[in-house]
């Protein structure tokens, strides 16, 4: 009797039809490789959660580091982060890979680019992601990387490394300095700081918080002005680098995405 072929489970995500069918197919020629293709991050949620729950999850998700600006070209909404429970709109490539790592760290994560960005590649390999893969790479280049991040490695093109290092470092620097100016702040404006972070605005965060609109407008005041900035946006920005969190809010339903498993095409 024969050695069984431990089967590698692949999910490509990317909502350019022609590269995702084409690469869907190569990867399914392969004796090893089981592979399903997502056309958006919904899509990708979806598959996974399903996939999970049938007791077959994934192993290696291939991303498209533009993921959801196609969708936002054609006058859809811009692209969004990866809300707990799904999102029905656009999701960036890099968001999809966080709330993948945040959900399923399991699953580890190539990212596909078309160019060479040092400052995407590092948020990329910040958000969790395992390598960053040119889209012009050859089937065995890509092989490798996928069996490679099976085995823990991170694969980055060499000439990207120099970059990456250097956008690392700069943002541990800023993100030191922004952790600082956060914790200037009071347990309760760190509460309306979370809530800003969420996307609420000043009413919504005084029903939560059983406050009054005008305290609220007081305390986002007095955080503005302890963190430095004279907007709420650079606010978020800048909690964000603290790796301060939304508060938990309602989940959204995920609706049904463009998933074919097994077979190199999109619905």
């Amino acid at each position: 009797m024969g050695v069984p072929v431990v089967r590698i489970r692949v999910l490509v995500v990317d909502d350019h039809r022609i590269f995702a069918e084409s690469l869907a197919t190569a990867l399914a020629a392969e004796p090893d490789v089981d592979v399903a293709a997502a056309g958006s991050g919904p899509a990708a949620l979806r598959c996974l959660e399903r996939a999970a729950a049938e007791g077959r999850g994934y192993d290696v998700m291939l991303v498209d580091a533009e993921l959801g600006i196609l969708a936002a070209a054609r006058g859809r909404r811009a692209p969004v982060p990866v809300p707990r429970g799904g999102q029905d709109g656009p999701v960036d490539g890099i968001s999809l890979v966080a709330g993948v790592r945040s959900g399923r760290p399991s699953v580890r994560t190539v990212v596909l680019a078309e160019k060479d960005d040092p400052l995407r590649a590092a948020l990329a390999l910040q958000a969790g992601a395992s390598g960053w893969v040119a889209k012009d790479c050859s089937l065995q280049r890509l092989l490798t990387v996928v069996r490679g991040v099976l085995r823990d490695e991170t694969h980055l093109p060499p000439a990207l490394l120099t970059g990456v290092l250097r956008e690392l470092t700069a943002a541990r620097k800023h993100r030191t300095e922004s952790e600082e100016l956060v914790e200037s702040l009071t347990p309760r404006e760190r509460e309306v700081l979370r809530c800003m972070v969420a996307g609420l605005g000043r009413k919504a965060v005084a029903e939560r918080l059983y406050l009054s609109p005008h305290t609220v407008r007081t305390h986002m005041q007095n955080v503005l002005g302890k963190l430095g900035v004279h907007s709420t946006l650079a606010a978020v920005a800048l909690a964000r680098r603290a790796g301060v969190g939304p508060v938990d809010l309602e989940p959204t339903r995920v609706l049904a995405g463009d998933v074919v498993e097994r077979s190199g095409q999109l619905a």
